[in-house]
C-alpha cells in the first residue's frame, strides 16, 4: 500500500494483511483495561466511580490527536505516524503492570496512563486514511480499507478470547504483556521486512520547520469547508460514529437487563463475529459495482444506504422484541451493517481530498468521539427517565437519520481540493 504503483499486487497484499493485523492490535492494546477492569478494581480497591475514570480516560486523549494526527500524515506519509504511534503504545502497554508496582498513587498513574494510549492511538485511522488516499486507486479503496476495518472486530474478539484465558491464569498483568509485546514485534517486522531505509526517514525539512505550516503543506480550510459535499461526508461521519458508540456501550447492558438467564459470550462476541464478513462484502461488492461501471457517488451513497439506513431499521427492532434469539440477530444485523459505512463515508472522504483525507477524517472522528460521548449519557437518561430500551434505539435510528439524509443529498464524489502533487491513480 504505502508504495509507488508500480510495486506488485502481491507486496500490495502483504500490505493490507499488515495494516489488517495492526488495526487488530490495536484493538487489542485498546481492550486491555476494560477486559481486567474488574480485576484491577479489586487488586487497587478502586469503587465503580474511579474505574469510570480509568476508562473513560482514554477517550479524551483519543479526541485531542485526531486532526493534528491526519495532518502530520497528509505531510509526511501515513506509514511512518502509524508505526511511530504503534512502538510508543506498544511500549507503554508492556511497561503498564511494571510501574503500577512502583508507584503508590495508582488511580493518578492508571488514568495517565490511558490518557496517554488515548492520545497515541488517535493519530491511528486518520493517518490510515491518509496513507490509503495517496497509496490505493478509487476503484479499489472500498475493499482495502474494509478489509483493514475488521482488524477492529479481529482485535476485540482476540483479547477478548485469549485475555480473559490469560487473565484467569496468569492476572492482569499477563493482558498487557500480550498485547503490548505482540504490537512491539508487529512493528519490528514492518519495519524489517516491508519498508526501505529512506521510506523510514522523516524529512529533515519537516523537523527542522515542526508543524508550522509552509505554503507549500497549508491546508485550503476555506475551499474545503465552503463546500457542501465536505460538510454532508462530515455530518454522516459524526452521526455514524456516535450511534456505533452508543451501541457499543449500551448492548451489552440491554441483554444483560432484558435476558438474565443468557449467556454474556453470545451476546458479546455473535454480533462482532457477523461484522466481519459483513464489512468484507461490503467492500467487495463496492469495489465491484465501480469497476461494472456504476458512478462512484452512486455506489458510496448505496453502500450508506445499507450502514445507516437498513441497520437503524433492525435496531428499532431490537427494541420491539422479547425473544432472545430474535434479539441475537437483530443486535448482529445492525451491527454487521453498520460496517457498510466502510465503503460508503469513510472511503468518501478519500474520493474527496486526498491530499488532506487524513486530516478531514481526523475532524469527523473527533466531532463522533465527542457526540458518541453525549449519546451514550443520552441512553443512558432516557432509560433512567422512561424506563423503556426503545428510546435508546430511537435514538440511534435518529441521529443515523439525520446523518444519512445530509449524505444523500448533499453528497459528491468529486475532488474538491487542488493540491497537484496527488494524482488520482
Amino acid at each position: 500500500l504505502p508504495v509507488p504503483p508500480a510495486r506488485s499486487r502481491p507486496t500490495c497484499r502483504v500490505w493490507m494483511a499488515m495494516l489488517l493485523l495492526g488495526t487488530c492490535l490495536l484493538y487489542c492494546a485498546r481492550v486491555t483495561v476494560p477486559i481486567c477492569a474488574v480485576a484491577l478494581s479489586a487488586h487497587f480497591g478502586w469503587d465503580k466511580k474511579q474505574s469510570g475514570v480509568v476508562l473513560s480516560s482514554f477517550f479524551w486523549g483519543y479526541c485531542l490527536t485526531q486532526i493534528i494526527g491526519g495532518h502530520i500524515s497528509d505531510q509526511i506519509g501515513g506509514e511512518k505516524v502509524l508505526l511511530l504511534s504503534a512502538s510508543a503504545w506498544g511500549f507503554l502497554t508492556v511497561i503498564t503492570p511494571l510501574l503500577t508496582h512502583i508507584s503508590s498513587a495508582h488511580l493518578v498513574f492508571m488514568t495517565c496512563s490511558r490518557f496517554l494510549m488515548g492520545l497515541l492511538q488517535g493519530v491511528y485511522f486518520p493517518s490510515l486514511a491518509s496513507l490509503l488516499s495517496q497509496r490505493v486507486r478509487e476503484s479499489e479503496r472500498a475493499f482495502t480499507y474494509s478489509t483493514v476495518g475488521t482488524g477492529s472486530q479481529f482485535g476485540t474478539l482476540v483479547i477478548g478470547g485469549a485475555g480473559s484465558l490469560l487473565l484467569d491464569w496468569y492476572g492482569w498483568e499477563s493482558v498487557f504483556y500480550f498485547s503490548g509485546l505482540l504490537t512491539l514485534l508487529w512493528v519490528y517486522c514492518t519495519c524489517k521486512y516491508l519498508l526501505t531505509e529512506k521510506e523510514l526517514t522523516i524529512p529533515i525539512e519537516y523537523l527542522t520547520r515542526g508543524l508550522s505550516m509552509s505554503k507549500q503543506s497549508k491546508v485550503p480550510w476555506k475551499q474545503l469547508f465552503t463546500k457542501a459535499p465536505i460538510w454532508a461526508v462530515i455530518i454522516a461521519q459524526l452521526s455514524t460514529s456516535s450511534t456505533f458508540f452508543t451501541l457499543l456501550s449500551w448492548l451489552p447492558t440491554f441483554f444483560k437487563e432484558t435476558f438474565p438467564e443468557s449467556k454474556g459470550w453470545v451476546f458479546n462476541v455473535v454480533p462482532w463475529l457477523v461484522a466481519i464478513p459483513t464489512s468484507l462484502f461490503s467492500g467487495f461488492l463496492s469495489d465491484h459495482l465501480i469497476n461494472q461501471g456504476y458512478k462512484t457517488i452512486t455506489v458510496r451513497k448505496f453502500m450508506q444506504v445499507i450502514g445507516s439506513g437498513v441497520s437503524s431499521i433492525f435496531a428499532l427492532c431490537l427494541g420491539q422484541t422479547s425473544s432472545f434469539c430474535k434479539a441475537i440477530v437483530f443486535a448482529s444485523a445492525s451491527v454487521g451493517l453498520q460496517t457498510f459505512n466502510h465503503s460508503g463515508i469513510s472511503v468518501n472522504v478519500q474520493d474527496l481530498a486526498p491530499s488532506c483525507a487524513g486530516l478531514l477524517f481526523g475532524v469527523g472522528n473527533t466531532g463522533g468521539a465527542l457526540l458518541g460521548v453525549i449519546c451514550v449519557y443520552l441512553a443512558g437518561y432516557l432509560i433512567e427517565t422512561t424506563g423503556s430500551w426503545t428510546s435508546v434505539f430511537n435514538l440511534v435510528a435518529a441521529v443515523n437519520s439525520i446523518g444519512l439524509c445530509a449524505f444523500l443529498v448533499f453528497g459528491e464524489a468529486q475532488r474538491v481540493d487542488t493540491d497537484s502533487a496527488y494524482i488520482d491513480l
